[in-house]
């Protein structure tokens, strides 16, 4: 059975109008924080250190800390990815050559800008909400599994070596940069 919010006896309940007060609130201050893109990243590195010294600290969790590290490494080439991908356009570019068909666009007509399939704030957003629960998560022993953890370290470090060294293949193959670093500015004349 489905609870209908949109129903009158819910929408009059002060603990919904209390929650849906927070929510706004909430996005309000999400909203705020957009264009203060340093001190946004100052604040994950702040949740991340104490979450890191707390795993430190205590000697457990390291199960959070792996999946932690494993989805961060995911939002990562999450982050550095086109949103379309030169490798799929090119497949479907031979395809259509080897069919007979002709092509749609001349090869380098036009400039396509670099866009990200994960953007710089929904990367953000995503991390530090995943710090900031396995944070919680760390305060609750039900949570934290034995495990080996020099076992887990390594393989992350074999995971994180082998998938940045794919990426990196794949930017120099189709030859794009996902930093802002190391390109050609322009300048308005005014």
């Amino acid at each position: 059975m489905a609870i209908d919010f949109s129903s009158k006896q819910i929408q009059d309940n002060p603990a919904y109008q209390e929650y849906v007060k927070l929510g706004v609130t909430y996005q309000k201050y999400v909203d705020q924080s957009v264009p203060y893109t340093f001190n946004r990243w100052v604040g994950f590195g702040v949740a991340f250190a104490l979450f890191l010294l707390r795993i430190v600290y205590v000697q457990g969790w390291y199960i959070i800390c792996y999946a932690l590290g494993i989805y961060l490494l995911n939002l990562f080439l999450a982050f550095l990815t086109p949103k379309f991908d030169p490798s799929l356009e090119q497949e479907m570019k031979n395809e259509s050559i080897e069919e007979g068909l002709p092509e749609d666009e001349p090869e380098d007509e036009e400039f396509k800008p670099f866009i990200r399939r994960l953007p710089e704030f929904k990367f953000w957003y995503n991390a530090i909400r995943a710090t900031i629960l396995s944070l919680f998560l760390s305060f609750f022993t039900i949570f934290d599994i034995p495990v080996f953890w020099p076992i887990l370290l390594m393989y992350f470090v074999i995971l994180f070596a082998l998938t940045m060294r794919k990426q990196i293949q794949h930017m120099v193959k189709y030859k794009y940069l996902p930093f802002d670093f190391g390109k050609t500015k322009y300048r308005s004349r005014s």
